[in-house]
C-alpha cells in the first residue's frame, strides 16, 4: 500500500456511497472526558517471584471484574507475562491490586526466551482468549506479530504480518526500532482487530520530529479468520518539547488505539517524550470514513481527529502512560476509562495508573 500524497486523498468517498446510510444506533462519539484519580505502584514491586511493571497493554475481564495487564519485559527480568488487576474507582479515589501473574508460551509450550519478544499490546475476547501484540526488534531483525493466546497464557496461533512490515538490515524498510505494534484493539463486536504501528515504516517517511509528525499504519484484522483486511494511516502530532541538552533523545508516537464503535471511531493515545522535559500524553478521538467495510474500499485517508484530553494540562503529571481500557460504568451513566504506564523497570518512576469519566453518545456518519 502506497501513502504518496496521502494529505490530498479523497474523504469524499464517505458522502458518495450509498452505504453512507449506515444507522447510527452502533455508532458512537464522545461528548465529555473527565480526570477523575490516580495512583501508583512503586518501580521494584515484587509479586509471585516477578518485578511489575511495564504495563503497555490493559483489558478490562466482565466476567471476573478484572483487568489483565500485560508487561513489556521482553523475557529478561522474568517470563513474559500479564498480571491480573484489582482496579477500583470509589468515593473520588483510585487504587490497584496485583492479583496474579500468567506466563505467556510459545508455540512449543515454552516460555519465551530473553530479548525474543517485545509485548505491547493486549486485546481480551469474551470467550477469555487474548490477541498480542510484539513490537519485535528491528535492530535485532526480529519480526513484530500479533498472536492469539488461551486465557492461561499457552500460544493458539499466529496471525499473518505483511512482508512491508519485517525489518530488514540497514533500515530500508519495515518497522523502526521500538516504534512498531504498540497497540491493539477489537472492536465491540469482536469482528475486527486492530493494531499499529508508533511511527512510519522506513519506506513510507520518516520519524516524528519537532517540526512534522510521522505516518503509522494501522493494520487492520478479521478477528476470527487472522487474515489481514486492510490498511489504515494515522499521523502523529510533532514532538511536543525539544530535548535537552538539544541533541537529546525525543520522539512521539501513537501508542494505543480503542476502539469506541464497530464502525472506525477510536480513541487513540499519543505520547511525546523528550530528554530533561519528560513526558507530554494526550487523548484523542478519531474517526475513520468506512474502515468497517470490504477489503479494498477507499484510499488511506487519515482519520478526522479530536483533542480530549491533554494530561498535563490537567493537572497530571504523566509518566510514560501508553495502556487504556474501559472498565465498568459508573453509577452515573459514564464509562470508567483506566490509563496505565509502563514504567521502564525504571527506580525515577512508577506504574502510574489514571482514571478518566467518559461520556459517549449516539452519533450519525
Amino acid at each position: 500500500m502506497s501513502f504518496t500524497n496521502i494529505r490530498s486523498a479523497a474523504v469524499a468517498l464517505c458522502l458518495l456511497s450509498p452505504l453512507a446510510e449506515v444507522s447510527a444506533q452502533g455508532l458512537r462519539r464522545v461528548d465529555d472526558v473527565e480526570v477523575l484519580a490516580q495512583t501508583s505502584i512503586p518501580t521494584g514491586t515484587q509479586f509471585a517471584g516477578t518485578e511489575f511493571g511495564g504495563i503497555s497493554g490493559l483489558a478490562y475481564d466482565r466476567r471476573s471484574d478484572r483487568y489483565l495487564g500485560l508487561s513489556d519485559d521482553r523475557s529478561q527480568l522474568a517470563p513474559a507475562r500479564f498480571y491480573g488487576l484489582d482496579i477500583a474507582y470509589f468515593n473520588g479515589a483510585l487504587s490497584v491490586a496485583i492479583a496474579s501473574v500468567t506466563t505467556l508460551r510459545d508455540a512449543s509450550g515454552q516460555p519465551f526466551p530473553a530479548l525474543s519478544v517485545d509485548p505491547e499490546g493486549l486485546a481480551l475476547l469474551q470467550n477469555g482468549r487474548i490477541f498480542v501484540s510484539s513490537e519485535g526488534d528491528a535492530n535485532a531483525l526480529i519480526a513484530p506479530f500479533v498472536r492469539l493466546f488461551a486465557r492461561d497464557g499457552g500460544e493458539l496461533r499466529a496471525l499473518p504480518v505483511p512482508q512491508d512490515y519485517l525489518p530488514v538490515a540497514g533500515g530500508v524498510s519495515g518497522i523502526r526500532n521500538n516504534l512498531a505494534f504498540e497497540s491493539l484493539t477489537l472492536t465491540p463486536n469482536e469482528r475486527l482487530l486492530y493494531t499499529a504501528t508508533e511511527n512510519a515504516l522506513f519506506q513510507d517517511g520518516s520519524a516524528a520530529s519537532l517540526t512534522q509528525g510521522s505516518l503509522c499504519r494501522v493494520l487492520q484484522y478479521h478477528a476470527h479468520s487472522g487474515r489481514v483486511r486492510r490498511e489504515l494511516v494515522y499521523e502523529t502530532d510533532p514532538i511536543v518539547d525539544a530535548p535537552v541538552p538539544a541533541n537529546g533523545f525525543a520522539t512521539n508516537g501513537l501508542v494505543e488505539l480503542l476502539a469506541l464503535d464497530d464502525f472506525g471511531t477510536f480513541l487513540a493515545l499519543e505520547r511525546s517524550f523528550s530528554a530533561g522535559v519528560g513526558n507530554d500524553v494526550r487523548l484523542y478521538e478519531i474517526r475513520y470514513p468506512f474502515a468497517w467495510l470490504p477489503f479494498g474500499f477507499g484510499p488511506a485517508v487519515p482519520p478526522t481527529k479530536r483533542l480530549l484530553v491533554d494530561f498535563g494540562a490537567q493537572g497530571i503529571v504523566p509518566d510514560n502512560l501508553e495502556a487504556m481500557a474501559f472498565g465498568p460504568r459508573l453509577s452515573d451513566g459514564r464509562e470508567l476509562l483506566i490509563v496505565a504506564a509502563d514504567n521502564n523497570f525504571s527506580p525515577s518512576q512508577a506504574s502510574q495508573f489514571v482514571a478518566l469519566a467518559v461520556r459517549l453518545r449516539r452519533s450519525g456518519v
